[in-house]
């Protein structure tokens, strides 16, 4: 049935009057679906027996104040204040009123390394929560660094590499990254003066005992690294561990991998611009052999990170060339795909710093940004496992061993259920949610609520 133009269009004459009331109306009403999903994995009882309760607020409740703030899209302490009257934020951090800035702020920076481990603990401990209800039998790790520019002056942060701010200071976090839920395992806050492999093998080891502590040797391990972690003892630290692995290598002229790419006479096809070769290549310098892939794809443009003059005619076009060491039995093609899977640790980078304020310097003090980077984490974990426990659909099988759900980011997640207006209302003397909401949105929150009752 068609319908009128009057039916469909509104007349707006003149503009509405504003007025305030007291009226207790949230913007957030999602926020008491993820509450719940926190008190189903008893998320406070975990928290108050690793950081205590003590003072008038509570480490508890300010961890879920911060926690509420970043998903409710807060980059920074002051964000609070926006949100001190909002019924369901407060019911989410168990209070009746939200702690001053200050407080918040001297909290965090009287946090001791201790609290800080804590909270990297239950970070971990969400991850492989996740493992074990998944049952995964293999489990991809990533490794990688990211740079965090910090204005100003900052405890801990130096001088380092930043591409686009290279005079400011800079913490440099390395972290890693299960390639197949996108959770973080560990994040480690470092100044920015440090190389990528500045005690990656510390780090690495760390990781590997929490997994085998968890789950034995039950889940096969393989780990992908950056070139900036082509190290003799990152590489003797895998073979020790019998872990499966694939590290991009620099193209230094001392490995002698140029003159083999020079005198290569063919090569095999992955796609229809990149082609590869495999070699055996003796590095004696680091007393070892080491299988090693190359790759060349072709460009349609000069870069400086190819060697086209060095190697062949300007007529042959442009190529940029890479290499992979790997003790795994992947075939070329295979392994070019399987390290391509690492764009998935970049996407999860990329999330936490747009959508969690992963980048957000909030205090001079180097504890209370340590403790920041590690809430920020957490968060990321508990959505990415909310989203599973509410049944985020499977996706096809990829070479690239990357993510094997379908994830919304985390700007999708608060657009269809986390920002839904709502009221807190007693129409029979007990309080209930009332959301005014589409039909659509309004069939996802019944079935988060089906959910979580038969979790309860």
């Amino acid at each position: 049935m068609r319908l009128s133009r009057n039916r469909i269009r509104a007349h707006v004459k003149h503009d509405l009057p504003i007025t305030f009331s007291d009226e207790r109306i949230s913007a957030h009403g999602g926020l008491e679906l993820f509450r719940r999903y926190l008190v189903a994995i008893r998320l406070p009882g975990q928290l108050r027996q690793a950081l205590g309760d003590g003072g008038d607020y509570g480490a508890v409740r300010l961890v879920l104040a911060v926690v509420g703030l970043l998903c409710a899209g807060g980059r920074r302490l002051a964000h609070l204040a926006v949100l001190s009257r909002d019924p369901v934020f407060l019911r989410f951090a168990g209070l009746h009123r939200l702690p001053a800035v200050r407080t918040v702020a001297r909290w965090m920076a009287g946090a001791s390394q201790t609290v800080v481990e804590a909270v990297a603990s239950l970070v971990r401990d969400v991850a492989h929560d996740a493992i074990e209800k998944l049952q995964l039998s293999r489990l991809t790790l990533d490794a990688d660094g990211t740079v965090l520019r910090v204005c100003g002056a900052a405890e801990g942060a130096e001088r380092g590499f930043s591409p686009h701010h290279p005079k400011d200071r800079s913490y440099y976090p390395l972290t890693a990254h299960l390639a197949q839920t996108g959770h973080l395992l560990r994040v480690w806050n470092r100044p920015g003066n440090v190389h990528d492999s500045h005690n990656a093998e510390g780090f690495l080891r760390t990781v590997l005992q929490d997994l085998r502590a968890r789950f034995g040797r039950r889940p096969w391990l393989e780990v992908r690294l950056d070139g900036a972690f082509f190290h003799p003892e990152i590489l003797r630290f895998l073979d020790g561990e019998a872990l499966d692995y694939a590290v991009k290598v620099p193209l230094w002229k001392w490995l002698g991998l140029r003159e083999r790419i020079a005198a290569r006479p063919g090569w095999t096809p992955v796609d229809a611009t990149v082609s590869g070769f495999e070699v055996t290549l003796p590095i004696p310098q680091w007393d070892r052999v080491q299988r090693v892939v190359v790759y060349r794809k072709r460009v349609f443009h000069e870069t400086a990170r190819n060697f086209q003059l060095d190697l062949f005619t300007p007529d042959d076009g442009h190529y940029e060339y890479s290499a992979v060491a790997t003790n795994l039995s992947l075939g070329v093609a295979a392994l070019w795909h399987f390290m391509a899977g690492r764009g998935g640790h970049e996407k999860t980078l990329g999330e936490l710093k747009q959508q969690l304020a992963f980048d957000a310097i909030p205090s001079h003090d180097l504890q209370a940004n340590a403790l920041w980077q590690q809430l920020s984490v957490l968060t990321h974990n508990l959505v990415r496992s909310f989203q599973l426990f509410l049944g985020a659909p499977a996706r096809p099988r990829s070479r690239k061993r990357t993510f094997l759900f379908v994830f919304r980011s985390l700007q999708t997640l608060r657009f269809t259920l986390l920002d839904q207006p709502a009221r807190i209302v007693r129409p029979a003397g007990r309080a209930e949610l009332r959301f005014a909401v589409s039909p659509l949105t309004r069939r996802r929150i019944e079935d988060a609520a089906r959910r979580l009752q038969r979790a309860a």
